[in-house]
């Protein structure tokens, strides 16, 4: 009797939302089946990138890109920018990646942010080829829970983009969600495309980190 007692405890505390809160785990409050993952095509000028997406994992995350890919919005978009040793302004968390946004013109259009999945829960870090969400890290209104639509593609390791890590000033780090399966020789070829010493701030890239012309995101869809 006192083992089943047991038992039926440690299934409370295990799904237990607050109680797992408590003791530092994640809280179990979606089904313990695996997600399978989704693999998204992203045709660009360039060449073809497949994206598996983790919903398994990063499912708040994977749930909200995909929406943006299912109705439309990377139609249209494009790759705006590019990190490099050559125009990294950040000597204290140097990173390399290349970033992509919606179609501008739909830009009004879009969903509220979402909830940082950090990869200290999720598992998932920033290694070569992981895709991961762009968030607001303005020092003067960063917040972790800021990102909406657009997206990075790691270029090699990048760990301080990772839960504690020093590029965000909270250094609560960025949600990855998936990673490149093919075509990491397109994004690579992204990320060397001309970036412009002159090329303005803006408020999604350092000076000199824009990429001109941007390469094109002609559309993405679903492969399975």
């Amino acid at each position: 009797m006192f083992a089943l007692a047991s038992m039926f405890v440690l299934m409370l505390l295990a799904s237990n939302p607050m109680e797992a809160s408590r003791q530092g785990r994640p809280a179990l409050t979606h089904s313990s089946s695996a997600a399978a993952p989704v693999v998204v095509v992203f045709e660009t000028e360039l060449g073809n990138i497949e994206i598996s997406v983790d919903p398994q994992q990063a499912p708040i995350t994977a749930a909200n890109f995909l929406k943006y890919v299912d109705q439309g919005f990377y139609d249209g978009g494009e790759f705006h920018r590019a990190i490099r040793p050559d125009n990294e302004v950040r000597s204290d968390a140097p990173i390399q990646v290349v970033q992509a946004r919606i179609n501008p013109a739909r830009a009004s259009e879009g969903f509220p942010p979402i909830p940082l999945e950090r990869t200290s829960i999720t598992g998932l870090k920033h290694l070569d080829g992981t895709v991961s969400m762009a968030r607001d890290v303005t020092p003067t209104r960063s917040g972790p829970d800021t990102a909406t639509s657009g997206f990075f593609i790691c270029i090699g390791d990048q760990p301080s983009l990772d839960d504690g890590g020093q590029r965000a000033p909270d250094k609560l780090g960025f949600a990855a969600f998936g990673k490149v399966v093919s075509g990491m020789d397109v994004a690579r070829k992204i990320q060397e495309k001309p970036t412009p010493k002159d090329a303005p701030a803006t408020k999604l890239a350092a000076k000199g980190q824009t990429l001109v012309p941007t390469v094109k995101i002609i559309r993405a869809y679903r492969k399975n």
